[in-house]
């Protein structure tokens, strides 16, 4: 089984009706939005924070927590995309993470879906795992995408029954697949936890009932890659509650082209709702199903 759980809304494995060349065009423009908008947030990290982490007093700000910041690179980086994608698509709407938008309006048109920094602490504090995500939708469904791992300059993307792909910085391309895991107990599992208290007292007491039943945990701390890391075969599986379209559309369609079976709300949908996002190599995804079953990890995790 690839694509999404049947019991979520289709958003990625779903056809759209476009033909393979419209869809390679929107891959085509994903991955350009996506390595510009990275080549400026590599360029800006050293002078917005130079030496020694320090950095502008007005170069960080909080949103909805005081532990979840946003740069005035974040900013930039988005203006940046909508520059370009005004360029090349004028007219296609944007929803983006920090310049807002909409998915609402007519189900034919293709909607830009865009985080310009996922991983924002990382980048913060120096640590080399933040990307920059750029999904292209129709309908509620991801039709292309790109993730670029700013710091190590390495593109993931995907286009909708065009398979999933890696470029490194030196051109190298890796056709993605997920791993032959076959046994929950034996797989890396990967998550990522909420900004808010009571997510996160809930999101602790899941990965103390997770941890026993598998191989081990990771936290990376950027969505986007935890996606790509499953399509690469980096992880066999991830889960988090309570992302947002941008967070997961472009690592969704990577993980799904790859071979991952996943578990995703409708794109609409809010994060402070808190809904679970899941990521699987096919040859574990029932039984680690089965297990979040049993846990109440299907469950949502309301942001309050």
């Amino acid at each position: 089984m690839e694509g999404v759980s049947e019991s979520t809304t289709s958003v990625v494995a779903a056809s759209v009706d476009l033909p393979p060349e419209e869809v390679a065009e929107l891959r085509r423009i994903a991955v350009d939005l996506a390595e510009s908008a990275a080549a400026h947030v590599r360029a800006r990290r050293p002078e917005v924070f130079g030496p020694a982490g320090a950095r502008a007093d007005d170069a960080v700000q909080t949103k909805t927590h005081p532990t979840d910041p946003v740069t005035v690179v974040d900013t930039e980086a988005e203006e940046l995309i909508r520059a370009r994608l005004a360029e090349q698509r004028p007219g296609d709407p944007i929803l983006g993470e920090e310049g807002g938008g909409s998915l609402a309006g007519a189900p034919d048109a293709v909607h830009w879906v865009v985080d310009p920094i996922d991983g924002t602490v990382n980048f913060l504090y120096g640590v080399p795992g933040y990307a920059v995500s750029v999904a292209a939708m129709r309908g509620g469904r991801s039709i292309a995408g790109a993730v670029v791992d700013v710091a190590r300059a390495v593109t993931y993307s995907a286009g909708l029954g065009l398979g999933a792909i890696s470029v490194d910085a030196d051109g190298a391309v890796e056709h993605l697949r997920c791993t032959e895991a076959d046994a929950v107990s034996m797989s890396l599992v990967a998550t990522g936890f909420a900004y808010g208290k009571h997510r996160r007292t809930r999101q602790a007491a899941l990965i103390a009932e997770v941890l026993p039943q598998v191989r081990d945990i990771r936290r990376f701390g950027a969505a986007a890659l935890d996606l790509c890391y499953v399509a690469a075969g980096r992880v066999d599986a991830y889960f988090e509650h309570g992302l947002n379209a941008w967070d997961w559309g472009a690592g969704a369609l990577i993980a799904a082209e790859a071979g991952a079976v996943l578990t995703l709300p409708p794109a609409t949908a809010p994060g402070v709702d808190g809904d679970l996002v899941a990521a699987a190599a096919p040859g574990i995804a029932v039984e680690l199903a089965a297990l979040f079953d049993k846990i109440g990890a299907t469950e949502p995790i309301p942001d309050r």
